[in-house]
């Protein structure tokens, strides 16, 4: 059923091209052709018929899938962060969960996939990966799919971060990968709807904060710490939380082309950001998962409690699946221009 193509190939992509132009995205729903071919990071992949047993490793891939009315096709569910949203609860209550991190390659084998979507290219890459290799899939006869977001980036090296861009996450991305997926299972009505509703959720977020006046407001999002006394995981320049800044209005301190840099405090205390915006999850892997913990360190840190945001107060709760490139970044938008009223620094 499955195969993978090593050359250029052809690429048959049904909506795989779709951009996000304006108010509304415009695409033209049709059934998908078989076998399908689709360029995904950086190689060719065929597929001969429908998936029927789909394993999804990270929630923002599920949370399309279940968008796109695939709940009955998935098998497997991995990386958790928080719960489903509410208009997604009732069709995603059954789900099987593998693992609420990365699960093991013989977790996903177990059961019996016939297509592997991730959310990231540390879980699925084309050498050392944290679940397998596209090679290693390939074996079984198992069809791999990366998010195009993680596709474009410059550097998929893990490093110290989390992989580097040399260009702006955009919706473009996020849209391209509904249509990417809603062709491979043959939806593309529904990955046409869905990029619709988000573009209109974007356009009413950005109605929204139109007439926000952030004063120079400088901002810094914290998503977690390998130990919450060292140095942070938080966002470069370039990823979801940086299209969060630009819709509001505000300039993220951290410059790096890294999507999550690993950033010492003392170099944070030289930017001294006027807002710090925590992330919020239900994930318990890394010390600084915990919302509370990081509120905690950062009262007590002899440095970090130094920090304008910190003795001001300006410290805003995010969800982290906002703070990724999923369907929720435009949630974040909100949050944070709320936060932003609530401390008085804009209207």
């Amino acid at each position: 059923m499955i195969q993978i193509a090593r050359g250029r190939g052809r690429i048959l992509c049904v909506l795989a091209t779709a951009i996000l132009a304006s108010t509304a995205l415009r695409v033209q729903a049709q059934a998908t052709t078989y076998p399908l071919e689709i360029r995904n990071c950086q190689r060719d992949l065929i597929l001969d018929a429908v998936p029927e047993r789909v394993v999804a490793i990270g929630q923002g891939t599920t949370e399309i899938l279940l968008s796109l009315g695939l709940a009955d096709k998935i098998v497997g569910s991995a990386i958790w962060l928080a719960p489903l949203p509410e208009e997604l609860a009732e069709q995603g209550q059954a789900l099987p969960r593998l693992a609420d991190n990365s699960p093991s390659f013989e977790a996903v084998l177990d059961t019996r996939p016939d297509f592997v979507a991730s959310q990231w290219i540390n879980d699925i890459a084309p050498e050392q990966a944290r679940v397998g290799t596209f090679s290693q899939f390939g074996d079984f006869g198992i069809a791999t799919y990366v998010s195009p977001a993680e596709c474009a980036k410059s550097d998929f090296s893990t490093g110290s971060g989390d992989g580097a861009r040399s260009q702006a996450w955009s919706m473009d991305l996020l849209s391209r990968e509904i249509a990417e997926l809603a062709g491979i299972f043959d939806v593309s009505g529904a990955g046409a709807a869905l990029i619709e509703r988000n573009a209109a959720r974007i356009e009413t977020a950005k109605a929204h904060v139109r007439g926000l006046q952030a004063r120079d407001v400088s901002v810094l999002f914290w998503f977690s710490s390998p130990q919450t006394e060292g140095e942070a995981y938080v966002a470069g320049r370039y990823g979801a939380p940086a299209w969060i800044s630009d819709v509001v209005g505000v300039r993220n301190v951290i410059t790096s082309e890294e999507e999550w840099p690993l950033v010492g405090w003392e170099t944070i205390s030289g930017l001294d950001p006027d807002v710090i915006v925590l992330g919020k999850m239900d994930r318990r892997r890394l010390p600084a998962d915990d919302v509370a913990a990081k509120r905690a360190f950062l009262q007590s840190d002899p440095v970090a409690s130094q920090l304008s945001a910190v003795r001001n107060g300006r410290l805003i709760e995010m969800d982290a699946q906002s703070m990724n490139p999923t369907l929720r970044a435009v949630d974040g938008v909100e949050t944070l221009a709320a936060g932003l009223r609530a401390f008085g620094q804009a209207r």
